[in-house]
């Protein structure tokens, strides 16, 4: 899953309680961003192995600070609390814990089993990136149906919504059709936090540009 992570955030975002929708992008991504970052650090580790899925090559074989659902629970606390001090909003506060704990659901969806409940095995993974005749219009039909009920909700300009849109289809055309990495190294991890970054500041942009009317949700 890559795009329709996404997907979460756009809705809760039509809350009018929620926290702005770039914050709800960093959730919806927040665990990933840590994986990442994590890997680069050594603290976490992640092996490129050609063919271990027919959509993705990466071994994900050590995450347990980041994609055990004890953990995910963790950075949705922490965001929760940060967004708790930002607004004193406790709805807003857990609309963005959601969204956090939306990314392993999610995820257990696609991934091969590699995610776990507390960092050990069982490892768990219904292994959709095995079956891309499934996965691809799953990942698609989340993140436009998202799109359009964000649409309905949030007044103002499209332009933002076209661009968030448009850039988000073309990550995720490349994630699945261009060139794969054939060996690990920290180009994959950074590629991965720079395209995040970017959806976040569109996000951004998106959120200056359009607002939910108090009587919608």
């Amino acid at each position: 899953m890559f795009i329709g992570h996404w997907a979460p955030a756009l809705v809760a975002s039509a809350h009018p309680k929620a926290p702005k929708l770039w914050v709800l992008f960093v959730g919806a991504q927040l665990v990933d961003f840590a994986f990442f970052a994590f890997v680069l650090l050594g603290v976490e580790h992640m092996r490129i192995v050609p063919g271990i899925t027919k959509m993705v090559p990466f071994d994900l074989y050590h995450m347990p600070w980041t994609h055990s659902l004890l953990g995910t629970i963790g950075w949705a606390a922490i965001l929760a609390a940060l967004v708790w001090l930002a607004l004193k909003n406790r709805i807003a506060a857990l609309l963005a814990a959601g969204v956090v704990v939306s990314h392993w659901l999610l995820d257990l969806l696609v991934h091969r089993p590699d995610l776990t409940l507390v960092g050990t095995p069982p490892k768990l993974g219904l292994g959709l990136w095995d079956h891309p005749w499934i996965a691809m219009p799953l990942e698609l039909g989340i993140i436009l149906a998202a799109l359009v009920y964000y649409q309905r909700r949030a007044k103002g300009k499209m332009l933002p919504l076209i661009v968030l849109s448009v850039v988000l289809l073309v990550l995720q055309l490349v994630n699945w059709f261009g060139e794969q990495a054939s060996e690990m190294s920290a180009q994959v991890p950074i590629t991965g936090l720079v395209a995040f970054t970017v959806a976040v500041l569109l996000a951004w942009w998106l959120g200056t540009r359009r607002a939910i009317s108090p009587s919608q949700g």
